[in-house]
């Protein structure tokens, strides 16, 4: 399997991961992004600490210093590189389960690589391991070691116990001393990256919590818990009768959140209630959001009504970061719980954010169910897959018209997304409607249009 940059950095099943690979990669990356000290951390998946290791003596190769954190939040390297100006890399799969994993690239200042350097990352890359010398790749397996977890680097020791322990000191003062005693808190760890650090802030802060899903073994990151699976601190919540779950994945660098019934609060519902409560204390510069055309047509809706702006991005939440920059905002990101605060983080950073949400529930004494209802209404949104075969430039502009007439039929009160996959033989459809039957019907028929124009019929 060739592994390529995608919307997240580089991503694949373990085995792709090999040493040799890895140690191209660090080099490519201290060439393009060096040279100085790069900061790399990790989560927790069992093969971390070798492609860490791995990744390490591809950018002293390329000549820059190296300072590993070890086990740290993907926000919390980017944090990091941000205070030193230096760039960072992250080993990590994110949401994915433990036989995944990744490596996301940021460049000095802790800002996610543009596409263009990305490009100049993955050219250097190619002509590294064309060239393959031997200093570059010899020694080692050629696939994923078998070591598995404790194998790896040392972690810097004193050097990462205190640039965390700054971060947890950044996360806290966030808040201007404001605290969150009175509020109960159920914090899914996601057996990740930020086990250790997350409920140290919310403790520092002062709310009540109980922690889940906090016990790593290199095996079960994200395995039934965190974000993507969000069962466990449903129950939880409505068990001990907490005011507020938070689920992280295993970066952290995502939160989703669950109100005191158990119902499921997203990442458009969280932007939501962030944008509404700075705008009210005029603390939303440009008056305006960035999320993507994934995004509820629900959210745009009540920032309308609201007057606040919306700008759209490509998914990604590395996209929604650089429209932040590029007209100067401060709160954006995704459905799925990237959430971007600008003025505090230099990417997603599920901690933080959820910090953030509970501090509007302490501050107003507004439950988060009374919160989400308020800020937004979630319109009904089906998403289908449909497999293409046919060059699909060639499917979507048959399409178009068709698109275009439900579109119209629809209206203002519904919304239609049509667009091939990036990495995938698929087309995705996606309706949003205040009906859910409409949407499904909608969505089924473009479906059956895409299929019917990919296999050659009318």
């Amino acid at each position: 399997m060739m592994l390529e940059f995608g919307t997240d950095g580089v991503r694949g099943p373990v085995g792709s991961f090999t040493r040799p690979w890895v140690v191209a990669l660090g080099w490519a990356a201290a060439d393009v992004v060096g040279p100085g000290t790069f900061i790399i951390g990790r989560d927790t998946r069992a093969y971390g600490p070798d492609i860490a290791t791995w990744l390490s003596e591809g950018l002293r190769s390329g000549g820059c210093d190296v300072v590993d954190l070890g086990v740290a939040p993907t926000p919390a390297v980017a944090w990091a590189a941000a205070r030193a100006g230096a760039p960072a890399a992250m080993v990590s799969a994110s949401h994915n389960p433990w036989t995944d994993n990744g490596v996301k690239v940021f460049a000095p200042g802790g800002l996610k690589l543009d596409d263009l350097t990305e490009q100049r990352v993955s050219q250097r890359l190619a002509e590294r391991l064309a060239g393959a010398p031997d200093d570059a790749t010899s020694g080692g397996p050629d696939g994923a070691s078998t070591a598995g977890v404790g194998a790896g680097v040392d972690d810097a020791g004193a050097l990462r116990e205190s640039t965390l322990a700054d971060y947890v000191d950044h996360v806290v003062g966030s808040l201007d001393g404001r605290n969150l005693s009175g509020l109960s808190v159920v914090l899914d760890c996601a057996n990740g990256a930020a086990t250790d650090l997350a409920p140290a802030v919310f403790d520092r802060l002062g709310a009540s919590v109980t922690v889940m899903h906090a016990a790593p073994d290199g095996r079960n990151i994200n395995a039934g818990c965190g974000s993507t699976h969000m069962d466990d601190v449903r129950a939880a919540v409505v068990a001990s009768g907490a005011d507020l779950g938070l689920a992280l994945d295993g970066d952290a660098d995502r939160v989703l959140a669950v109100d005191a019934t158990g119902a499921i609060v997203d990442g458009d519902q969280i932007i939501a209630m962030l944008a509404l409560d700075r705008f009210s204390r005029g603390a939303l510069p440009g008056d305006a959001v960035v999320v993507t055309v994934m995004s509820n047509l629900g959210l745009r809706l009540a920032m309308a009504d609201a007057g606040i702006a919306v700008v759209e991005t490509p998914v990604g939440d590395r996209h929604c970061l650089a429209a932040l920059e590029l007209h100067g905002l401060v709160l954006g990101g995704e459905q799925s719980g990237h959430v971007i605060l600008r003025d505090l983080a230099t990417t997603g950073d599920g901690t933080l954010s959820g910090v953030h949400l509970a501090d509007v529930m302490a501050r107003t004494g507004t439950s988060l169910a009374d919160l989400a209802r308020n800020a937004m209404t979630r319109l009904p949104q089906v998403l289908l897959n449909v497999e293409v075969h046919a060059e699909r430039s060639v499917v979507m502009d048959a399409i178009a018209d068709e698109v275009a007439v439900q579109q119209a039929i629809l209206g203002n009160t519904g919304r239609i997304l049509v667009r091939p996959s990036g990495t995938e033989p698929l087309v995705r459809v996606m309706v949003e409607a205040p009906d859910a039957e409409v949407a499904s019907s909608v969505a089924a028929h473009l479906a059956e249009v895409i299929v019917a124009v990919a296999s050659g019929g009318n």
